[in-house]
């Protein structure tokens, strides 16, 4: 009777790593596949050196004031004890079933907060861009998207407060606008990261280097639209594209997440 419960436990998560590990390849061969289309190569040649320099800068900023500051107010914006009870909930379901249905419906709790944030970034990207306001945006854009990946945190049960996750944040949000061989290095990078286990290993300095990286991931990719963002009228385009790359992001994000859940589990379920 042990025996075949241990079978179950180990048959679902093995299922649910392998339908991650499809949908990583797909995101793999898009992102490696991914051609700049000639138009937007033809903008990006017209954006001022110095405008780039500034999105850069202003997405360091961005991340050191919500990393310092905007914690609070970010979590004002959800119930994270009812997130974290229900996750309790759901891992101990899984506990005692070993059912894959108790699997699938944490991912599907990881997911559907994003649907809201996608909304509300929609509305704040279309409503400044309509006002031509492009770089300040930026914070706000950056806080819903750490507002999405610290809800999908917490529904996999990690606390993203530590040094150590921030830096991994960092590290998946780099790692979702890359294309390409860049694409496959972060990726690695991130699941090095993930093989360390639970507690990861990380230091304010860490998070303070990585930064630069990751703004200017973002900003290489971002330029056109935040440009164009800044056009008062046209920027309604602009930030149209605020959504589409908030999807980007949490699905990269959700996914690593889910496969460092995944396969704590089955380390765990292996041990005992």
């Amino acid at each position: 009777m042990r025996r075949k419960q241990e079978n179950r436990y180990k048959t679902s998560i093995e299922k649910e790593l392998k339908l991650a590990e499809r949908q990583e390849d797909t995101l793999r061969r898009a992102a490696v596949k991914q051609e700049v289309p000639r138009w937007r190569t033809a903008l990006e040649e017209k954006v001022p050196e110095k405008i780039y320099g500034n999105l850069k800068k202003a997405f360091c900023k961005a991340f050191q004031i919500v990393f310092e500051k905007g914690g609070g107010v970010i979590e004002r914006t959800y119930d994270r004890e009812s997130i974290r009870e229900d996750q309790e909930i759901r891992a101990f379901a899984f506990q005692i079933k070993g059912d894959r249905k108790s699997l699938k419906s944490i991912r599907k709790d990881a997911s559907a907060s994003n649907l809201r944030n996608m909304a509300v970034t929609s509305l704040e990207g279309i409503g400044l861009g309509a006002l031509g306001i492009g770089l300040p945006d930026i914070v706000l854009f950056v806080g819903i998207l750490l507002k999405g990946i610290y809800e999908i945190a917490l529904r996999y049960g990690y606390d993203y407060t530590s040094d150590g996750e921030r830096y991994f944040i960092l590290k998946l949000m780099e790692g979702s606008m890359q294309k390409g061989d860049a694409w496959e290095e972060c990726s690695r990078e991130v699941d090095l990261l993930t093989a360390a286990g639970q507690d990861l290993n990380g230091t304010a300095e860490a998070v303070k280097d990585q930064i630069p990286h990751t703004a200017e991931a973002f900003a290489a990719d971002m330029v056109v639209l935040k440009f164009i963002q800044g056009l008062p009228v046209v920027g309604i385009l602009g930030g149209a594209g605020n959504p589409v790359y908030y999807r980007r992001v949490m699905k990269y994000a959700e996914l690593k997440y889910r496969r460092r859940y995944l396969l704590e589990l089955q380390k765990r379920v292996e041990s005992a």
